[in-house]
């Protein structure tokens, strides 16, 4: 048989693929669930919020008929909150329109709320192993190096590109689509230098045969990085027990809950003339929370006293019953029980 690029891939796939849950029980849901906790996330991060959220709703209509509260709670510490409110609503619409079988074609799966262009391709060749490719940085870095082009990875011409060149070499479009996932975090590495020894594709790859990989493809120009400085006061107005609130429904975190605080630096009199409810304010600290695009650095305050427009929780229990974000998550070790 001729020694194809699909079929060195899927050979390569079927002796290296990660073993990973989602991939034990291949079903749309497992797959649409994991993919979108996957986006803007690491594989070994993602693995057990993806079984403590499998355990807890293990069906779309698990997931539709739960809280939201609940739903961002199981979230907790994995970020981008966004995706895990559209993924509870795409849940309902899975289960209204369809009866709670997800659909294959591709236009019904772009019209459920979070999903894109990407997880769409994703499900319909994982899921259903429908002829698709899911393109993604992983899978444009690939494309670059196997034909040494010059290309703008972020352009659309260039994931048309991508995906028709994988296309042209597809078999067994769900094993093929996992195994370029896999060739792409193991292999063919984003940072530093990639394992071309171990590549199962080198003999097609003109960056290798060039000796250039590295130059494929071209740096992406940083963005830049918003600062902002907060203050966040740690108000507790009982022994045990810490004020905290809900961010608004709309911009970074929200609807999340968080620690009282206020933009901008500020010296103890400062803090204490805009609020003269609290008192004994101490600066306990400094920490740094990063963003994909802000850096927050945080003034620590802890001070006894009332506030208005806050809830009093037992400090023990913030974790276990508020969708609290690691952001501020970070500061609990600075109250005192």
């Amino acid at each position: 048989m001729e020694n194809t690029l699909s079929k060195a891939l899927l050979e390569w796939y079927q002796n290296h693929a990660r073993i990973l849950p989602w991939r034990s029980d291949v079903t749309p849901y497992h797959v649409l669930l994991s993919e979108i906790m996957l986006q803007q996330t690491r594989v070994d991060t993602v693995v057990p919020y993806y079984l403590r959220f499998i355990d807890r709703f293990p069906t779309f209509r698990d997931l539709a008929e739960a809280e939201e509260a609940e739903v961002l709670l199981l979230w907790q510490g994995l970020g981008y909150y966004s995706r895990a409110r559209n993924l509870h609503r795409a849940a309902k619409e899975v289960v209204s329109t369809y009866g709670g079988d997800l659909p294959r074609d591709k236009d019904s799966l772009l019209r459920l709320s979070g999903v894109g262009p990407y997880v769409s391709s994703a499900v319909r060749a994982i899921a259903f192993n429908e002829k698709d490719a899911a393109v993604d940085g992983n899978l444009i870095r690939v494309y670059a190096r196997l034909n040494a082009a010059v290309v703008d990875v972020t352009s659309a011409k260039t994931k048309t590109a991508c995906g028709e060149y994988f296309l042209a070499h597809m078999e067994q479009p769900s094993s093929f689509n996992q195994a370029l996932m896999d060739l792409g975090e193991l292999i063919c590495l984003p940072h530093g230098a990639p394992l071309c020894d171990k590549c199962p594709l080198k003999q097609w790859c003109k960056a290798f045969q060039q000796g250039n990989p590295l130059d494929y493809p071209p740096p992406k120009k940083k963005n830049e990085v918003r600062q902002v400085r907060l203050s966040v006061l740690l108000v507790t107005p009982k022994a045990g027990h810490v004020a905290i609130h809900k961010r608004p429904d709309n911009g970074l975190l929200a609807g999340l809950y968080e620690f009282p605080n206020v933009e901008g630096k500020f010296t103890l009199s400062a803090l204490r003339q805009r609020f003269p409810s609290l008192e004994k304010i101490q600066k306990v600290g400094v920490e740094k929370h990063r963003f994909s695009h802000i850096l927050w650095t945080m003034d620590v305050y802890r001070c006894e006293g009332d506030m208005p427009n806050v809830i009093v929780v037992p400090t023990r229990e913030v974790r276990q019953k508020y969708s609290l974000p690691t952001a501020f998550a970070k500061l609990l070790p600075y109250l005192e029980d």
